[in-house]
Order: structure tokens, then C-alpha cells, then sequence
């Protein structure tokens, strides 16, 4: 366990002072060390549960039908052509009548250009080994509009086949992969706190679960600097 700051600054004083004043008094007391407490079960004749709990997702494998992996390379698949195929597959969410993104759809239509169109809401695709089988997966992040969300879309080859093996939508600030992991920060209502959700590949499973699931307190965001008037 790391040593405790407070107590590896205190011995730097008292080295210091001794090295420095030539002091030959004895050690000098750092302070009191306040009690840790063990935690406190509450309860305990309550009768376990016998149900799960609320549902925090599960996860769950979605072969992308239709969408070729060539030399079942993930690099070589279309990323924009993997949205397209979700869009069909989900059509209460994209093209329906009452379909909450439609306007992600409507936008697709600028996609596969060059130079890329900005009204594009297929975002850039990154390749990594989220797997642990030592090929690269894609992490695959587009635009649900109308509205300020993100899909964040984890995809892996098996049997030849396009998997998704993770999906979440969400109010997404960043995202991060680390290890066999996916890591979604989203905005909360109260101020200077986040959520931050760790999504992390299952062997047994084999799907990204909900494995971390956090509210932080991130301090004080700063202020934006003032734009400096124009000279006249």
C-alpha cells in the first residue's frame, strides 16, 4: 500500500531540518492519525434477494448482416456502410413514421465524400484489440440527431462475421479505451460532477459488459477566458 503523503512530507521536514540546522534533538511527533473504521453492515436480517437487480444492461451480440469483412480484416470494413446497416435493422428508431433520429438518416446522405462533409454524423472510427484475441476491433461513434447524443458502437469479427458487442447512446464529453475497455464521460445536471461508465469485454459472455458505473467530482471547471475586443 503507497505510504500516505502526509507522513512521507513529514519525514522530508525532519531530515531536512537535521541536515540543515544541525538539530541533534530528538524526533518531532507529525500530528495525530485520524482512526480508520472498518464499514458498517446495516441490516443484517434482511433475507437475500432472490432477484436480480435493476437492469444495468446485460450486453448483447448483434451480427451486422450484410456487411462483408474481407480477409476478416476489421480495418477493411466501411464504417459509414456499419450505420447504414443499423439504420435498416432498427427503422423504429431512424426511418419510422415516429422515429426519434430521423435526422440522423437524413444526414447520411452526406457521408462518403471527399473531402469528408462536416454534416456527416458518422464520427471518425479507431481501431484497438478491446477483445484480448490479438486482432484490432472497431469503436464506431455517430451522431443521433436531432438532439445532442452520441451512439458509441464497439464491433469484433467472428466466424467471419461482423459482431457488435457493445451499444450505448448517450450525452457523451469524451471517450476513452483502455485495455479491454471502454470509458463514456457524460455530463451530469449538478455541476462539477460527471458520469463516467466502464464497458469491458467479457470472455465468457463474449460482449462488453457494464462492468463501472460512477458519479465523480471533478472540481471547478474554469471559466472561459474574455474575447479581446477588435482595434478599431
Amino acid at each position: 500500500m503507497p505510504r500516505p503523503v502526509r507522513t512521507a512530507l513529514a519525514t522530508a521536514l525532519l531530515l531536512a531540518t537535521a541536515a540543515g540546522c544541525g538539530d541533534a534533538g530528538g524526533l518531532q511527533g507529525a500530528g495525530s492519525t485520524p482512526t480508520a473504521t472498518s464499514p458498517a453492515k446495516l441490516w443484517p436480517q434482511l433475507t437475500p434477494a432472490s432477484s436480480p437487480a435493476w437492469n444495468y444492461d446485460d450486453g448483447e451480440a448483434e451480427v451486422m448482416k450484410g456487411i462483408a469483412v474481407p480477409g476478416d480484416d476489421v480495418r477493411a470494413v466501411d464504417p459509414v456502410a456499419v450505420v447504414r446497416a443499423e439504420i435498416r435493422r432498427h427503422p423504429e428508431a431512424y426511418t419510422g413514421a415516429k422515429a426519434t433520429y430521423r435526422e440522423t438518416t437524413r444526414r447520411m446522405a452526406y457521408c462518403g465524400k471527399s473531402p469528408a462533409d462536416s454534416r456527416c454524423p458518422v464520427l471518425k472510427a479507431y481501431y484497438r484489440d478491446l477483445t484480448g484475441d490479438g486482432h484490432a476491433d472497431l469503436t464506431l461513434g455517430f451522431r443521433l440527431l436531432p438532439g445532442n447524443q452520441t451512439a458509441v458502437r464497439v464491433y469484433t469479427v467472428q466466424g467471419g462475421r461482423l459482431v457488435q458487442v457493445m451499444s450505448n447512446d448517450d450525452s457523451v464529453s469524451e471517450v476513452e479505451l483502455a485495455g479491454h475497455s471502454v470509458i463514456i464521460h457524460a455530463p451530469s445536471a449538478l455541476a462539477d460532477y460527471e458520469y463516467r461508465f466502464q464497458w469491458t469485454w467479457d470472455p465468457d459472455q463474449h460482449v462488453m459488459l457494464l462492468t463501472h458505473d460512477e458519479m465523480l467530482h471533478i472540481g471547478k471547471r474554469p471559466k472561459a477566458s474574455p474575447t479581446p475586443s477588435a482595434t478599431p
